[in-house]
């Protein structure tokens, strides 16, 4: 399997949906069994913010272009192109003060409500 980045990132905005009147600003790029990838470039919406709501799987954002702040669960992390991300299920977080340029892949994962970690108790 491939994702295309310029083909997706062409593809932006999708079509307005009800959660984003101006506009989707992600786009599948690929999914297997519990895995989805999507291209993410909130600036590519006339939104001009990020509104997305927790989510019920694992994620991983992988910075590919621009910069922004990112918030999780009241945290603020600076990141920019490059940057690798990790967000629990179901953990608030949002990305704000993005330049127009940024974009992220966001791959979700597992089942959901997350994975747990071993129970160090366990035999």
């Amino acid at each position: 399997m491939k994702a295309d980045f310029q083909s997706l990132l062409a593809a932006l905005p999708q079509p307005a949906g009800a959660h984003y009147p101006l506009g989707t600003p992600f786009v599948s790029g690929m999914a297997h069994g519990s895995m989805r990838a999507e291209l993410f470039a909130p600036a590519r919406s006339s939104l001009g913010r990020d509104i997305q709501q927790p989510h019920t799987q694992d994620e991983l954002y992988v910075v590919q272009g621009g910069r922004s702040t990112f918030c999780l669960r009241g945290e603020r992390l600076q990141v920019q192109s490059g940057d690798l991300l990790f967000v629990p299920a179901g953990a608030p977080h949002h990305f704000e003060d993005f330049s127009p340029d940024f974009v992220s892949w966001v791959i979700f994962y597992g089942d959901a409500g997350g994975e747990r970690e071993p129970n160090a108790d366990a035999s």
